[in-house]
C-alpha cells in the first residue's frame, strides 16, 4: 500500500486496525475481560465537587443521559460543602510554610469519601490533577470496565497532600495546562469512559473506529450529496467493494497520523 512506506513497526497495527470492523474478532482478540467482550456492563461514577452546578447539565445530555436512561450508568454529583462541620461551609484553608493560595482541607474530603465508601466498594478514587497521569483512550476503556468509581475535582492551590497519600489510587490529568478547578477534566473523563460502554452507542463499531483505539487516528469521513460544488467524495467509498474501502481507510488513517500525530507512531 502506497502509504505504508515509511512507518516501521506497523504490522500490528494493521492486524488491529483490521479487526476492528469485527465485533467478534475484536471479542476474542481482548478476551473476555475487555472492554469489547460484548457484556452489558453497569456502572456508577460519583463526582465530587465544590460547584455541582457546573456539571448537572452536563451529565443530563446526550450520551450521558442516554447511558443514564437505558441504566447502564448511573452518575452522580456530591457537594463538597455538605461534608463540613464548619458553619460557613468552607472546604480550603491557608497552607502551612507561607506559600501562596488556598488548600482544600482534610476533614471533608475524607467524610464525603468515606460515606461513599460505606455504601459500595470502588474500584478507583480519581484525583483531579494537572501533575497526574495523562487521560488517553486506553485508560479510557480500562476504566470503563470498572463498575464504581470516584472522581474528586482539584480546586484552588490542590488538596491537602494526605489526602492523595491516603486515600486517592489513582491521580489523572487531562493536559498540560492548569484549569480552574478539575470539573472540566472530570466532565471530559465521564464522556470517555461511559460512552465505550456496550449498549450506549447502538452502533458498536463507530465505537472501534474511533480514533485512538488503535494509536492511529480515524479516517476521514463523508455523507451525501456525493458531489458539492464540485467537491466530491472519494471514488472508493462509493465503489462497494468492502475490502478495498477497508485499505483505503487504513492508508488515510496512516498518513493523517504520520502528518498531524506523528508522536503516537
Amino acid at each position: 500500500m502506497k502509504f505504508l512506506s515509511g512507518f516501521s513497526g506497523f504490522e500490528n497495527n494493521f492486524s488491529r486496525f483490521v479487526n476492528r470492523f469485527s465485533y467478534e474478532e475484536k471479542r476474542r482478540s481482548l478476551g473476555e475481560n475487555a472492554y469489547f467482550c460484548g457484556k452489558i456492563i453497569f456502572m456508577r461514577i460519583d463526582i465530587i465537587t465544590i460547584l455541582p452546578e457546573m456539571l448537572e447539565g452536563f451529565v443530563r445530555c446526550s450520551i450521558l443521559k442516554r447511558a443514564q436512561d437505558k441504566q447502564l450508568a448511573e452518575i452522580h454529583l456530591h457537594n463538597l460543602r455538605d461534608y463540613t462541620a464548619d458553619k460557613w461551609r468552607r472546604v480550603d484553608d491557608y497552607p502551612f510554610g507561607g506559600f501562596a493560595g488556598m488548600v482544600m482541607k482534610i476533614e471533608p474530603i475524607e467524610n464525603c469519601i468515606t460515606a461513599l465508601k460505606a455504601e459500595r466498594t470502588y474500584d478507583e478514587v480519581i484525583f483531579t490533577t494537572p501533575d497526574g497521569e495523562r487521560f488517553d483512550q486506553p485508560m479510557a476503556n480500562t476504566l470503563s470496565l470498572h463498575k464504581n468509581i470516584i472522581i474528586l475535582c482539584g480546586h484552588f492551590k490542590g488538596i491537602d497532600y494526605r489526602i492523595r497519600e491516603h486515600l486517592i489510587t489513582k491521580e489523572v490529568s487531562i493536559g498540560d495546562y492548569v484549569l480552574t478547578g478539575g470539573e472540566l477534566a472530570a466532565a471530559v473523563m465521564a464522556d470517555a469512559i461511559v460512552r465505550i460502554i456496550p449498549g450506549v452507542i447502538s452502533d458498536e463499531q463507530s465505537a472501534l473506529s474511533d480514533s485512538f483505539q488503535d494509536n492511529l487516528l480515524a479516517a476521514p469521513v463523508y455523507t451525501r450529496p456525493a458531489d458539492y460544488k464540485g467537491w466530491k467524495v472519494p471514488e472508493v467509498l462509493l465503489s462497494g467493494h468492502e475490502a478495498k474501502i477497508k485499505e483505503w481507510e487504513l492508508e488515510q488513517s496512516l498518513e493523517r497520523t504520520k502528518r498531524l500525530r506523528p508522536d503516537l507512531l
